[in-house]
């Protein structure tokens, strides 16, 4: 099962993306209820552009649980294509539970922040979005000026005469 799993991915990075799908289909026939499978499936529907596809296999990856590394890739799927398919309150829920459990993974943190943009709450994307970059940013000419947009990312509507 292994074997098929790496062999579906390899497909899918060979961006031999249709055959991966119909692998992946084979294997949650075999397998129903093996995670992992469920999600790698979740993802070939949503880089097949089949995002209402997808929402059903990283739904029961994630309810069946995952190891850390796939569940926070399912994280993304899920949250991802809620977003995409203009499901934000959804999308919004997924991705508060991803920071609850991985509070370190950014990634997840930027694209909730994106699902916040959606939301109309712009000043706490933009907030997030900041605190991000820099917690990450190497960029010395970014850093130069940390103190001064951590304080702006609190104050972003503030205007001071």
């Amino acid at each position: 099962m292994i074997k098929e799993i790496e062999e579906a991915i390899i497909l899918r990075n060979n961006g031999m993306k249709n055959e991966s799908n119909e692998l992946l289909l084979k294997l949650v026939e075999k397998y129903p209820s093996n995670a992992s499978i469920l999600y790698q499936c979740g993802w070939s529907f949503d880089i097949l552009g089949e995002e209402t596809k997808a929402v059903a296999f990283y739904e029961k990856a994630i309810d069946l649980g995952l190891p850390n590394d796939e569940m926070e890739g399912a994280i993304i799927g899920l949250g991802s294509t809620y977003r995409a398919l203009g499901d934000y309150e959804k999308s919004k829920r997924v991705f508060i539970r991803g920071i609850e459990l991985f509070p370190n993974n950014k990634a997840i943190q930027v694209f909730y922040a994106i699902t916040l943009y959606n939301l109309s709450d712009h000043s706490n994307a933009t907030e997030l979005l900041l605190e991000v970059l820099l917690e990450t940013t190497e960029d010395k000419q970014i850093l130069e000026y940390e103190r001064a947009l951590k304080f702006y990312s609190k104050h972003l509507d503030d205007v001071w005469n």
